[in-house]
């Protein structure tokens, strides 16, 4: 049985007239006729009683009709729904993030990527690097926003690196700038009240490295918030903090911002998804938007250099040791 075939046979009945139905559905009379016959056969049944200038439903005819017409629709539904895909009307994209990433560099994206398909519905999950990889590798998520290298051996992915980011550390305006000559080395945070963030932030491990890399423990006088609670916690003056450059620049002028002394810390940000799996259209969609504005952002945010474009498999996490020191330092991604 062929759609074809039905949307003829829905035709006739409808019109109660061979050449009349041939004629609503652009095709010659004989043509008509021989698929309804085809039918027929296929079915073992007549459709039709062919009494001349009379032609009427069978039995048979009768109870195909309402089947053959929900079929119709059904199908031309499915169509109209691959196609609304297919352009980009519908659809949903499910993006991972750190939350870092969330505050400073998505709001833009997601805005200039709703404005070109508003139709597709964002799914927004925040967590650490560890945490997105992980749900890459269950399939909950198409695409995530991570920091390299990332913390642990991971299942094939490929990320392309979107930027570089320097770190810098934030301080309420009301207490003394930290550091000496308008930077802070690491080694200055040793005895500074920091405010930190909870476990499995990527920003605590690199800056807790740092400061071990350094000889000394940091001491925390708040510890455990996201992103928002902790800029809260420095503006009340409960301490210092160490952020990327592109949530500084959006905290307010409440906060004031010092760079690290050279060669600081820096950290890559990349895109992954899963090689065994195509990304959806419309998560290809959003990583081609991520990808097209990055240069801009590089441009627009003092701080942020543009990385090279280049796929690749996720590296293994360096660890904290002597080299590692030096590689942190170097100004090589890190994982804040």
């Amino acid at each position: 049985m062929q759609f074809q075939q039905l949307t003829y046979f829905v035709a006739v009945a409808e019109a109660r007239h061979f050449t009349r139905a041939a004629e609503e559905v652009h095709v010659s009379q004989p043509s008509l006729s021989q698929q309804i016959r085809a039918l027929e056969h296929e079915l073992g049944a007549e459709l039709f009683s062919r009494a001349r200038g009379n032609i009427t439903l069978t039995d048979a005819g009768e109870a195909l009709l309402p089947l053959a017409r929900r079929i119709l629709a059904d199908a031309d539904t499915a169509r109209h729904e691959v196609q609304e895909l297919a352009q980009l009307r519908r659809g949903r994209v499910r993006l991972g993030a750190t939350p870092s990433v969330c505050t400073g560099l998505l709001p833009e994206v997601l805005r200039a990527f709703h404005d070109l398909h508003p139709g597709i519905q964002l799914l927004l999950e925040e967590g650490g690097s560890h945490d997105l990889v992980r749900e890459l590798a269950r399939g909950t998520l198409d695409l995530a926003l991570v920091v390299l290298p990332l913390p642990a051996a991971s299942p094939a992915l490929t990320t392309v690196e979107l930027l570089q980011e320097d770190l810098v550390v934030v301080s309420s305006a009301q207490r003394p700038r930290p550091g000496r000559g308008g930077r802070v080395r690491i080694a200055d945070l040793e005895g500074e009240p920091l405010v930190m963030f909870r476990h499995g932030y990527d920003l605590r491990e690199l800056t807790v490295a740092a400061c071990r890399a350094e000889g000394f423990e940091p001491s925390f006088t708040v510890e455990g918030g996201e992103m928002d609670a902790v800029l809260g916690f420095v503006r009340a003056g409960l301490g210092i903090a160490v952020v990327p450059h592109m949530v500084a620049t959006r905290a307010g002028t409440d906060l004031r911002t010092t760079p690290l002394a050279r060669p600081g810390l820096r950290r890559t940000i990349a895109l992954a998804h899963r090689s065994d799996v195509a990304p959806p259209r419309a998560a290809r969609e959003l990583q081609r938007v991520l990808l097209a504005g990055r240069g801009g952002r590089a441009r627009r945010v003092r701080g942020v250099r543009r990385s090279p474009v280049r796929g690749r498999g996720v590296r293994p996490a360096h660890t904290a040791s002597a080299s590692s020191s030096e590689w942190m330092r170097s100004g090589a991604p890190g994982r804040a």
